[in-house]
């Protein structure tokens, strides 16, 4: 059960504080209104007596749905933050946390940010109710700024370097199994016809049937590394494609739905890479939801996009979205890693194969899940195909994305 922070302080809430004090309204602090930052004040009690515009844009909160509220009754608790308020409380003394993650209550989006406590004596004309003798009150500031973006990056490039051990591993593998998978089949095909009885034929087709799914598992294994064949592909026409596919499988209990900007340019790259890639992420999600389920294709554009570090001046972006279980907590970790599936029967080499693919293309695939809701994000750089030096210029350390503009045409 979750803790309030207002309990652990002791004392009620004091309901009789004036719903709109000068330091509620900004005045006592009109120098924080114009910082870029995020900026909370806290009384004693942890109650949030102001919040500056930065504050209501990163938490997508207006002012009024915060002022006078117990910080634990705004957002979920975080224990970064309780112990960062306790040392301030205790010390007398500011602290900073690198790692704190707050989300507004009942939102799904969590903010992972560097946050500064600071003990601050509120202003003499934010306690108007106050006698002239009483004494100073005292609170915390809270100043947060969001790492995102430097976390976003961090595991681009860890997810990176796993993706090329992984495919050298896959590739190692592979050849070691396909060696002497064609002598044990060959063996076995030479027996089964020297045999006479029925009986026994049938244990060396056993053999030559699990020979011949070895080798179909191998040669998917080995595809990602055929020469790719670079050229102009529109985006839609393999979402299309793939449409058709997964309707045709699951023609009872499946809807697909579109969400697409059809104004986004051509990409540039190898079209049966992207179809496989976007077929296997697709087909994931049905697959997920035992076929009963919705689905929606989504495409967008994105301007000022840094993938694996490079900066790209436009990426097209293609979100799978399902309303299946939700990926397990136990392989959320692992979900890209060869052989890993979370579904009896499953491969483990749908989402691995199109992880390569997008990764040959300068591109990203990102997931965010939860019961209910799972979204995979592919993101492609536009003109970067295959094969080629990402052209992006390098990002700069602590850059950030900026917010798509984009133009909705829903179907």
């Amino acid at each position: 059960m979750r803790t309030s922070i207002q309990k652990r302080v002791g004392g009620p809430v004091n309901e009789s504080r004036p719903a709109r004090d000068p330091l509620s309204t900004g005045t006592a602090f009109a120098g924080v209104d114009l910082l870029v930052t995020a900026v909370l004040i806290l009384d004693e009690r942890f109650i949030i007596r102001y919040a500056n515009p930065a504050a209501e844009n990163l938490f997508a909160l207006s002012r009024n749905l915060m002022l006078q509220q117990a910080l634990d009754e705004v957002f979920t608790r975080d224990d970064a933050l309780a112990a960062a308020l306790d040392s301030a409380r205790t010390n007398k003394a500011g602290y900073s946390d690198y790692d704190v993650k707050l989300s507004a209550i009942g939102r799904v989006d969590v903010h992972h940010l560097i946050c500064s406590v600071m003990p601050v004596d509120l202003p003499a004309d934010a306690q108007a109710d106050a006698p002239a003798d009483a004494p100073v009150e005292h609170g915390y500031l809270l100043e947060m700024r969001p790492i995102t973006q430097q976390i976003k990056a961090a595991r681009e490039e860890r997810i990176l370097d796993q993706t090329q051990a992984n495919r050298e591993l896959v590739r190692n593998l592979a050849h070691e199994i396909r060696n002497p998978l064609g002598g044990i089949r060959g063996a076995a095909q030479l027996l089964d016809a020297e045999l006479d009885r029925a009986d026994l034929r049938e244990y060396t087709r056993v053999v030559m049937h699990e020979a011949d799914r070895l080798q179909s598992l191998m040669d998917r294994m080995l595809t990602p590394h055929r020469l790719p064949q670079v050229g102009a592909l529109n985006i839609h026409e393999v979402i299309e494609r793939v449409r058709s596919v997964m309707l045709a499988e699951y023609p009872d209990g499946l809807a697909v739905k579109r969400d697409y900007d059809t104004s986004l340019p051509l990409l540039t790259g190898d079209r049966e890479q992207i179809l496989q890639a976007v077929l296997n992420i697709v087909r994931n999600a049905a697959q997920a939801m035992n076929g009963q389920g919705r689905i929606v294709l989504r495409t967008r554009i994105a301007r000022s996009v840094t993938l694996a570090r490079r900066r790209y001046r436009q990426a097209i972006t293609l979100q799978v979205i399902d309303d299946g279980p939700g990926i397990p907590e136990s392989v959320r970790e692992r979900v890209f890693y060869p052989l890993v599936s979370a579904r009896e029967g499953g491969s483990g080499l749908g989402l691995t194969l199109a992880q390569t693919f997008v990764n040959q293309h300068h591109g990203t695939i990102e997931f965010d899940s939860m019961p209910g809701r799972t979204c995979f994000t592919v993101t492609l750089p536009i003109g970067e195909g295959p094969g080629t030096p990402p052209r992006g210029d390098p990002a700069a350390p602590g850059s950030h994305l900026h917010c798509a503009s984009h133009l909705n045409a829903a179907k």
